[in-house]
């Protein structure tokens, strides 16, 4: 029985409990789950789903991982994603327990998109509608329409295969690229052409090239040192859309929980994992301080360097501290949790601050390794979309700025970026916002590292380059350890939320395969 057959219910009402083939025998073999993020609960449900009997273990006091939300002062905030993408991926994967992502949430698509300030008060919206994207382009640049339209067909194209076949892929042998359709689609992929290169070839304009460049500051590299590959991401942005979850993205875990709670899963919070307990090759269990949780296989959805440098013992480790030290990094963030009273008008729900230079900010991010002098920088207002998010005539504020992995944060960092960025807002906005403030809370690279074991303090995974993708990413199967398996933005297929959620469920169907229980 599938995990969603009798889970008919109203939105605000809790769910209909039901047999699954974990609950109905309680004989399945035991997984436990590290980390309770969008890889862990997908992993967790999968294989409790499959018929086995699972338990989630969260370090922290509430479930999410980077998803997690917080509330204040009348407001609530997402703590990291902001951004819905590939609605397809959240469907399918609630589908697949009879359910859908409407049971769990209202998906509105925004419009425009996303907008883009270039400074003295331009703010370029990027409209939803692929027929004013075209008269946008052509406004810009004459002619560059048609260009539009053939670039977004390639970018489709590589989305296809790159998101809906290789993504789904183990990253275990050469022989997973061998399906005909796959291999073929390689010579169209562009992973051997930089997408710095792959851009100027269809376009000159530098707003519409830096209109298409910005995800790669998010996946870890420069647009020079990122495959072409990666303009599927164009596809997802500009023609699937941006949508965005009403209430916040926290949303979907909140779903996520209830789907995994309905298939039997256990999640217990505040339960820090210490040590993975193995013997003869096989994980035995997980230790926490005090206690120890007997498991036939685990599924550790934590922050893989940690994993294997703090939970394993050596002897046990596929990877040493040389390899990881060696690793790129996709970027950081300084992040700012913001209430303002009054309406914030010439803000956007997602807008993008590009007044400053791309390279310049790159080369503090990648080269250089150091605080941005002048940054590029995000704000989410999700408050113009939902007002559910702050109390009535006030804005819910979330400004990051990316910033290197592994810096040094000394207590007055924050203060001098806030006012760095707070500054460049107003002007854009042309009204007084720092006299407006009623909450501020700011979070940066020592709290991912805190919250969450990130290498470095990272915010978003392994940076997106050639000689880090697919199976140059660390392995999702440890070859010391049999039933261990990995999930997460630091294996494939990769970082960002859809990524991460299709990781769970591939690492959920590596340990099924182990386990010998039903087709996951």
């Amino acid at each position: 029985m599938t995990v969603g057959a009798s889970l008919a219910r109203k939105r605000g009402q809790p769910p209909t409990t039901f047999p699954t083939a974990a609950r109905a025998g309680s004989t399945g073999p035991r997984v436990a789950v590290i980390g309770s993020g969008f890889a862990g609960l997908a992993a967790a449900t999968v294989l409790a789903d499959a018929g086995s009997r699972v338990v989630v273990l969260e370090k922290n006091a509430t479930i999410g991982g980077r998803a997690r939300s917080f509330s204040a002062e009348g407001l609530t905030f997402d703590m990291g994603p902001s951004w819905y993408w590939m609605p397809e991926i959240f469907e399918e994967y609630f589908n697949r327990f009879g359910q859908s992502a409407s049971d769990f949430y209202d998906l509105v698509r925004l419009d425009p998109s996303f907008s883009i300030c270039f400074g003295d008060g331009e703010l370029m919206d990027v409209p939803a509608s692929t027929e004013e994207l075209v008269a946008l382009f052509e406004s810009l640049e004459p002619g560059s329409g048609p260009r539009l339209r053939a670039f977004l067909d390639e970018a489709a194209f590589k989305y296809q295969v790159g998101m809906r076949e290789m993504a789904h892929m183990p990253g275990r042998s050469l022989l997973e690229f061998a399906r005909w359709r796959v291999l073929g689609a390689l010579f169209r992929m562009n992973l051997f052409k930089s997408f710095h290169a792959y851009v100027r070839g269809y376009f000159r304009h530098p707003k519409l090239i830096r209109l298409l460049e910005f995800p790669i500051l998010f996946l870890g590299g420069t647009p020079a040192t990122t495959p072409a590959l990666y303009s599927l991401m164009n596809h997802a942005e500009l023609r699937l859309g941006t949508w965005y979850p009403m209430g916040g993205m926290h949303r979907i875990i909140d779903g996520m929980r209830e789907v995994a709670e309905a298939a039997g899963v256990e999640i217990i919070t505040g339960a820090p994992v210490s040590r993975i307990a193995v013997d003869g090759g096989l994980a035995r269990g997980l230790e926490l301080d005090g206690a120890s949780v007997p498991a036939e296989a685990v599924v550790a959805a934590a922050d893989y360097h940690h994993v294997e440098q703090q939970l394993l013992e050596p002897d046990y480790r596929r990877y040493d501290e040389s390899y990881w030290s060696s690793r790129v990094l996709a970027p950081s963030a300084l992040i700012y949790y913001l209430g303002v009273r009054g309406r914030v008008d010439g803000l956007r729900h997602h807008t993008l601050f590009f007044d400053e230079d791309l390279d310049g900010h790159a080369r503090d991010l990648y080269d250089d390794q150091r605080w941005p002098e002048r940054p590029l920088f995000y704000v989410c207002a999700p408050s113009r979309t939902d007002p559910s998010v702050a109390p009535p005539d006030c804005e819910n504020l979330f400004v990051l700025v990316p910033v290197a992995p592994g810096l040094h944060e000394e207590n007055e960092t924050a203060d001098r970026y806030y006012d760095l960025v707070m500054e460049r807002i107003e002007r854009q906005v042309d009204q007084p916002l720092r006299s407006r403030v009623f909450y501020r809370r700011s979070y940066g690279v020592r709290d991912f590292q805190t919250d969450y074991n990130a290498l470095r303090g990272n915010a978003y995974g392994l940076a997106n380059t050639l000689r880090q993708t697919a199976l140059l990413k660390p392995s999702m199967n440890s070859p010391k350890v049999a039933n261990l398996f990995f999930a997460g933005q630091l294996t494939v297929p990769g970082p960002g939320v859809p990524p991460t959620l299709i990781s769970g469920q591939i690492a959920a169907k590596q340990a099924a395969r182990y386990l010998g229980v039903k087709r996951a």
